[in-house]
């Protein structure tokens, strides 16, 4: 299906951040993974009325997956080659480009990158599902429920390897102020509750004086949809961990819930985040075969403390509470992304960014002759949608009166070191065997048993 310019941008957007595939825009407001992120900073969840709205557009802006994309499969193969071709076709005809692109053929994850020396191509292969909108209009594969992968996160993850390689990788994070720590702490020095007092009430003021909270981006153009999505990972991680949304998955319950009652400090708050997580890459013994494997995200703390001027350290300590809730999050990580899409689609984010550094940190390009300038973004063959990323979000954060004193939680972030996951390369000789022949000649993807 060929979409018009208008749904075509529409479409991207709500595909934009973490990958959530509703990013809208509603107003001067734009959804990304159900998360309402709008260029003045206010953040919130879609209303129930939003995301049926975004559903329809979604829809309306699609076609029902046909023939072979209608069918899962546990190996569907990519041609690079093919796939750029299909790209700079359609740039130079002032075609649209059509949803199987856009959804990259409706792959769920790159498991293989070949080197195809004798095409002078590069293959990638995984398992893909037909799509379907879901009614909160995120997309998702029909047989698993996790979001497809997409052709603007692949782009930007190509043209930003050298980009990741100059800030020390792609990151993310959401942090208060130094000046909103020290009126944070002003404020709780005159608090004083009264026995049995619920501190509950307090919250208001406490977020009125900590104020708004900075975003921090690297590693990728911050108005990307890829960018967003990180944002969007974060701040939702953010609001499970402190109890500000109810937690989907029965087996995650929030660090408040996890820490009532038991000791706080007064000086020091746990902080999350998220890293890859991947098993070592294996290759066959020419370097002709890599295979990509592991959960590919997992969650990690570490308690942070701050002097009277508001200014943070790492104490490179863990509370073993924020510890326990940071490795149920990674236990539960695979049911947590299918209730919420938009950490699905933070792995995506991951997956192709490794996938992209993998290819250039092995130099896989010049070992198989092909020109990558179409994905890498030099020949602007390729637009991607922009988004207006706020620099700072109103205030996200819990308070916990312990013991021996108020922990306020509110750090957090996403770390993507795809440079790390492409260096931890082993040997696997059995991988010579994998096959990826192509039945048709007509197009970029086919399938291989």
């Amino acid at each position: 299906m060929v979409l018009p310019a208008a749904m075509l941008t529409a479409l991207c957007v709500a595909m934009t951040a973490s990958t959530a595939d509703a990013g809208i825009g509603l107003g001067n407001q734009q959804t990304v993974g159900g998360v309402m992120i709008a260029p003045d900073g206010s953040v919130r969840a879609a209303t129930i009325e939003e995301q049926k709205e975004m559903a329809q557009v979604v829809r309306n802006a699609m076609q029902v997956p046909a023939g072979e994309l209608a069918e899962a499969t546990d190996r569907r193969v990519i041609s690079l080659n093919g796939l750029q071709a299909a790209l700079q076709e359609a740039h130079e005809s002032g075609k649209h480009l059509d949803t199987e692109t856009m959804f990259l053929a409706g792959m769920q994850r790159i498991e293989y990158v070949i080197v195809d020396e004798e095409n002078n191509d590069i293959l990638l292969a995984g398992p893909a599902e037909p799509w379907m909108v879901r009614p909160d209009g995120h997309v998702v594969g029909t047989k698993t429920g996790g979001s497809v992968l997409r052709l603007d996160d692949l782009v930007t993850a190509f043209s930003s390897v050298e980009t990741a390689r100059n800030d020390g990788g792609i990151r993310c994070s959401i942090e208060p102020t130094a000046e909103g720590r020290v009126r944070l702490q002003n404020f709780l020095k005159n608090v004083k509750l009264r026995p049995g007092q619920n501190p509950a009430y307090l919250e208001a003021g406490m977020r009125q004086a900590f104020g708004p909270q900075q975003i921090f981006l690297a590693g990728v153009p911050t108005d990307s949809r890829f960018a967003r999505t990180l944002v969007a990972a974060d701040f939702e991680m953010k609001r499970i961990a402190m109890g500000l949304t109810q937690s989907p998955v029965a087996g995650l319950p929030s660090y408040l819930e996890i820490a009532k009652n038991q000791a706080q400090s007064s000086v020091s708050s746990p902080r999350w985040w998220m890293a890859c997580d991947y098993d070592p890459i294996a290759h066959d013994a020419d370097g002709r075969v890599w295979k990509i494997s592991g959960q590919g995200v997992k969650t990690l703390t570490e308690d942070d403390t701050f002097d009277k001027e508001g200014k943070v350290r790492s104490t490179g300590r863990q509370n073993p509470l924020a510890t326990k809730w940071a490795d149920m999050m990674t236990e539960q990580f695979e049911d947590l992304s299918r209730e919420r899409p938009v950490f699905r689609d933070l792995r995506n984010a991951m997956d192709l960014a490794v996938v992209a550094t993998l290819v250039t940190q092995q130099q896989l390009d010049q070992k198989s002759g092909i020109d990558l300038s179409v994905l890498r973004g030099k020949d602007s063959q390729v637009e991607l949608a922009s988004y207006d990323m706020p620099k700072t979000l109103e205030p996200q954060c819990s308070f916990i009166k312990g013991r021996a004193g108020w922990t306020v939680t509110a750090s957090g972030g996403v770390n993507v070191n795809a440079f790390a996951v492409s260096e931890n390369a082993v040997i696997d000789e059995t991988l010579g065997s994998v096959a990826v022949a192509s039945d048709s000649a007509s197009r970029w993807w086919w399938n291989s048993k």
